[in-house]
């Protein structure tokens, strides 16, 4: 999710991967890894990426989350994946506002 979002992002303000990678201080392949979503960033890249885009930093972070959380339940069944979103949802622990 957020390496589709990266990519059009990237796309959108006529940037190659290899000035994403000089920025981040990583290799371009790394940057084709993440927008293909084989590869995840760093958490300490959102900032530097927001400020860069023009992007607040929240929306890339939940994007950054998101692709953690399916990471966690990629392997679960349907129905079990439903039941754990529906329970997230609903905790009193996470404040949805």
């Amino acid at each position: 999710m957020l390496g589709v979002k990266l990519k059009e992002l990237r796309e959108t303000n006529g940037m190659v991967q290899r000035q994403i990678a000089a920025l981040l201080e990583v290799d371009t392949a790394f940057i084709s890894k993440v927008e293909k979503e084989e590869k995840q960033i760093s958490k300490n890249h959102i900032s530097r990426l927001a400020k860069l885009f023009k992007v607040s930093e929240s929306e890339l972070n939940s994007f950054w989350v998101a692709d953690k959380i399916l990471a966690l339940i990629e392997d679960e069944k349907k129905e079990n994946i439903e039941r754990i979103l529906e329970i997230v949802s609903v905790s009193k622990k996470i404040k949805i506002k």
